[in-house]
């Protein structure tokens, strides 16, 4: 998640404004992966609040359909000085909106 982060300009490590918090987290494993095996790693936002964000995560074999782990975590985004939660700036909340997951409803 940090490599898209960086990559869309919305994380500086050393002195970005607001940084996100991992304030929760989990995962779900399916299948076993084993080092060097090649992974893919699918990314969506699965929920944009005022000042937290989100995000899925699927891991697969290279090439394969099934995920084997399903995991998830949520940022707070907060001042640097403060730690204190401030509003997603709205470039910020365009680019999560690229990656929201879409739900239909029955």
């Amino acid at each position: 998640m940090n490599a898209w982060l960086i990559e869309a300009g919305l994380l500086d490590i050393a002195a970005g404004d607001p940084i996100g918090l991992v304030v929760g987290t989990g995962c779900r494993y399916a299948a076993p992966l084993s080092y060097p095996e090649l992974v893919e790693i699918g990314l969506a936002v699965e929920h944009v609040g005022s000042s937290s964000v989100r995000y899925r995560l699927g891991v697969f074999a290279a090439g394969s359909e099934s995920a084997a782990a399903e995991g998830h975590f949520t940022h707070v985004y907060v001042a640097r000085d403060t730690r204190r939660p401030v509003p997603l700036p709205r470039h910020w909340r365009d680019l999560f909106d690229g990656l929201q997951v879409q739900r239909e409803t029955t």
